[in-house]
């Protein structure tokens, strides 16, 4: 009874195994060979439930999706004896699942025959271009050259290649230092070059603005020198035309205006006696001339330190030649307005040349004896000239 009851147990674990064994699962990212003593007996590729003869058969799962491929870096040389290091990858799929059992058995293997068809499609594709079309200029069509060999080469083995790329292709690192030395020198000459292009260019630009500035700017100041020259005719015009109307008025405030500029400034001095011409308006608010008789009489003889010289014979007035002193210091002054002097320029001038009395030649020769005897000649100069003060002459001190 125990006996018949392990037996049916023993059947019972037997059966259990064989269909487990008879029965195999496909899932959708699989594809299955059914081998039999290492024959393909059956491919399934859809997902699913599959029978297959227990022990005697087996079942070599395979996958179905995209897979990546890492190809070893190597060294090629391009077209311009160029060394570079090339690292690049694929990705490929598993098309026919008996012809890649048959060729190459397994994943691995078929993963290392597939890195061989990478390495010798680069090597030969790229030894064909030179180095800027690998890195620059050609580098997709030479992507799809290595693709199409490839893919031809790895048809005889059931794989479909998807893409090829290269991931880095680089020069030796012995190589790198040099050419980027090299590189770095040759930017370095062209933004030099670059640089001085633009200065020049900017220093033409800044010539031109300078010949343009300068001729402005002489330009503007003719027609600015133009129109002070119109402004100071006009200015002109109208100061002789003032005198015309009142030429009592135009004298007493150019008198005015004279007096301003000579006793205001401190740079000047002039030794005059109080009743001299010049100061008529502090005498006579009419300005009134002196009188004949008011002018004092002149020296009978020279100073003592003055070498003594024969007196000068007097000489007859000519009442035809005497002029009012208003009239005659009026007529200077439009006459230096003419002349292009200002019109305060022109009084003062025209004042004090009327204030001062014409010099005679002795006393023109004792002035140049006083300067010729020195020191103490200049101090006898200078009381001569007080002297000459006190008596209504004028005595200018010019120091050495």
């Amino acid at each position: 009874m125990r006996a018949g009851l392990i037996g049916l147990l023993v059947v019972i674990a037997i059966g259990i195994v064989v269909a487990l064994n008879s029965f195999f699962i496909i899932t959708p990212t699989q594809q299955a060979l059914v081998l039999q003593f290492g024959e393909v007996r059956q491919a399934n590729r859809d997902p699913g439930l599959y029978a297959k003869i227990p022990v005697v058969q087996d079942v070599l799962y395979l996958d179905k999706r995209v897979l990546d491929l890492n190809v070893p870096a190597q060294e090629i040389i391009a077209s311009d004896q160029k060394r570079l290091v090339v690292d690049a990858f694929m990705r490929y799929r598993i098309a026919n699942p008996v012809r890649f059992f048959q060729t190459v058995n397994n994943v691995r293997e078929g993963a290392t025959r597939l890195s061989t068809f990478a390495q010798s499609s680069l090597r030969a594709v790229l030894a064909d271009a030179s180095f800027t079309e690998i890195v620059r200029d050609d580098r997709p069509e030479l992507m799809r050259r290595i693709s199409q060999d490839v893919s031809a080469r790895a048809r005889d083995i059931g794989v479909e290649v998807v893409d090829v790329k290269i991931r880095r292709a680089d020069l030796p690192e012995a190589n790198s230092e040099a050419i980027f030395a090299r590189m770095q020198t040759e930017r370095i000459q062209e933004a030099t070059q670059i640089r001085a292009q633009g200065r020049e260019a900017a220093q033409r630009v800044r010539a031109s603005a300078d010949r343009e500035a300068t001729v402005i700017r002489a330009t503007a100041q003719q027609e600015a020198e133009q129109i002070r020259g119109q402004g100071d005719g006009q200015a002109n015009a109208i100061f002789a035309r003032a005198y015309s109307a009142d030429a009592d008025f135009f004298t007493f405030f150019r008198a005015m205006q004279a007096y301003e500029q000579a006793l205001g400034s401190g740079d000047t001095r002039l030794v005059l006696s109080p009743d001299a011409e010049f100061f008529r308006y502090f005498n006579d608010p009419l300005g009134a001339a002196r009188s004949a008789s008011a002018t004092p009489a002149a020296p009978a003889e020279a100073a003592p330190a003055l070498a003594p010289a024969a007196p000068a014979p007097a000489e007859p007035l000519d009442e035809s030649a005497a002029v009012a002193p208003d009239t005659t210091e009026a007529a200077a002054t439009a006459a230096l307005i003419e002349e292009g002097l200002s019109p305060a320029e022109a009084s003062t001038e025209a004042a004090v040349a009327t204030a001062l009395p014409e010099t005679t030649p002795a006393a023109d020769a004792a002035a140049d004896t006083v300067v010729d005897a020195g020191d103490d000649a200049a101090f006898t100069a200078t009381q001569a000239s007080i002297e000459d003060a006190q008596t209504g002459t004028v005595t200018i001190v010019r120091p050495e």
